[in-house]
């Protein structure tokens, strides 16, 4: 073929290419507008608008994108001027805000030390104002009776064996006072955690030896026999001395307040976690009305009559109890005689072996 031939047919495939890019070409912009379309109608929501319609300038995604450049060229943060000016005045007023709420809170802290420190100031004042109130009230008639004694000591009229009468009554009524004043002190520190005391585990049955025999010279006297169950000695959580004290303070009880001739009885019982220790007399009993009012301070009963008492007897008897983790209680009925318990924890190794 010649040169002229082959130009030729160069030139045909060449229209022919072209025609089919051409084709090609039209038929892609047309699938691209179709699928515009049908992304269209997928943003489309409810209302039959898109996003961009919604927005209220009315900007697309890519005109936004354009604004956002321009944005940056302004400056490398985005802002122009006056939002950069802005933006430092609020966090400005964050940190004051953040010293203010700072100073605040440490305020609040003063003033609620402040607080706590004049209720405990108070606390103490009324505590005060009370314990002088309780020793005005009890020391009021021991006092009245020994002025009187010693008024009537100073007549000469007196036979000496009045004159020792009234000096043995004056003599009672002081004792009474200086055991009001031991008991008044002791259950004030008791109370206020003046008074600290270990508890340890420790054999129990010398404090109730202990205990018994504080007490056996006045029941002798009324021929009342003190009866002690016999037991294995065994470990308790107790202090012997505080505890010993609170069962002397039982056990006076039940000997003054008991007829003459009768018996006490001293038991005790182990359970899981506590042990018990019961004093049992025969005397005349308590009302049931008055079970909680007995472990009040200065509280004496309608039937102790005029028995001698300071009304702390059991009120001591509660709080070393309580300061030994332990409790007491009582059951009675008039005329029947008493039951004190003692719940002591028992020790801890006989716990563990029970469980």
């Amino acid at each position: 073929m010649s040169d002229r031939q082959w130009c030729l047919v160069l030139g045909i495939a060449l229209a022919v290419c072209l025609s089919i890019l051409a084709v090609w070409a039209v038929w892609f912009f047309r699938q691209w507008c179709k699928l515009d379309r049908i992304l269209e109608q997928f943003q489309k929501g409810p209302d039959g608008k898109t996003d961009a319609q919604r927005r209220p300038d009315g900007k697309t995604d890519a005109q936004r994108r354009t604004d956002e450049k321009a944005d940056i060229q302004r400056g490398t943060d985005g802002k122009n001027d006056v939002q950069r000016e802005m933006t430092g005045k609020i966090d400005t007023l964050d940190v004051q805000e953040t010293r203010e709420s700072r100073l605040v809170s440490e305020m609040r802290q003063v003033l609620g030390r402040a607080v706590w420190q004049e209720e405990q100031a108070k606390k103490e004042k009324n505590q005060v104002m009370e314990l002088i109130s309780d020793l005005s009230h009890q020391l009021k008639t021991p006092l009245a009776n020994i002025v009187m004694d010693m008024e009537l000591l100073e007549s000469n009229e007196l036979s000496k064996e009045r004159q020792a009468e009234f000096l043995g009554h004056a003599k009672a009524q002081a004792t009474r006072m200086q055991w009001l004043m031991q008991d008044l002190l002791k259950a004030s520190r008791l109370e206020n955690g003046i008074i600290h005391f270990e508890a340890e585990d420790i054999e129990v049955k010398p404090t109730i030896a202990k205990a018994v025999g504080a007490v056996y010279a006045q029941a002798a006297k009324k021929q009342i026999e003190l009866i002690v169950e016999e037991f294995e000695d065994f470990k308790l959580y107790h202090n012997p001395k505080w505890t010993a004290e609170a069962l002397v303070n039982v056990l006076e009880n039940a000997v003054k307040y008991s007829p003459v001739g009768s018996r006490i009885e001293i038991g005790i019982e182990r359970m899981e976690l506590y042990s018990c220790i019961s004093v049992k007399d025969h005397g005349m009993g308590i009302p049931e009305q008055e079970y909680n009012k007995i472990f009040q301070r200065f509280y004496r009963g309608r039937q102790a009559g005029a028995e001698e008492g300071t009304g702390l007897g059991l009120y001591l008897a509660q709080l070393i109890l309580q300061s030994e983790q332990g409790y007491i209680t009582v059951a009675s009925k008039s005329g029947e005689g008493s039951c004190f318990r003692f719940f002591l924890q028992n020790c801890h190794n006989f716990s563990q072996g029970l469980s």
